[in-house]
């Protein structure tokens, strides 16, 4: 089971952040059909995205792996008109339904809400 940082959920919650934020997925498929069952996720839950105006903005493949240890099946970019929307969709009675399709096919997965900054916004800022 993938467990939610609850701390960083009630920050997202919390979050007054009303422009779009893009998901950040970072997925490890289980061996015995975790591909397929995150498929079938995919296709159910496109609808409950679509629905709160989210988008997919890259389904992409990991393969070199440069720099680090953990290796991933699957990076995907969704984005969300806000945050809001995100929670909105992950509230969703009938969507909770199917994300068990998604706990059922991810061995390990990484999820961060992430905001477009420029690099002038980067060179600017204070480290906390």
């Amino acid at each position: 089971m993938i467990e939610i940082n609850k701390d960083q959920f009630k920050k997202l919650l919390k979050n007054p952040n009303d422009k779009p934020v893009v998901m950040l997925n970072l997925l490890k498929f289980i061996k015995d059909g975790g591909r397929e069952a995150y498929a079938r996720y995919l296709k159910e839950a496109s609808v409950f995205i679509e629905r709160v105006g989210g988008k997919l903005l890259l389904f992409s493949r990991p393969n070199e792996l440069i720099n680090g240890t953990e290796t991933w099946d699957l990076l995907m970019l969704v984005q969300y008109p806000s945050r809001k929307s995100f929670i909105e969709m992950t509230a969703n009675s009938d969507y909770l339904k199917i994300h068990a399709f998604r706990e059922e096919a991810l061995e390990r997965a990484v999820l961060y809400a992430t905001d477009e900054i420029t690099v002038r916004d980067l060179l600017q800022e204070n480290p906390e």
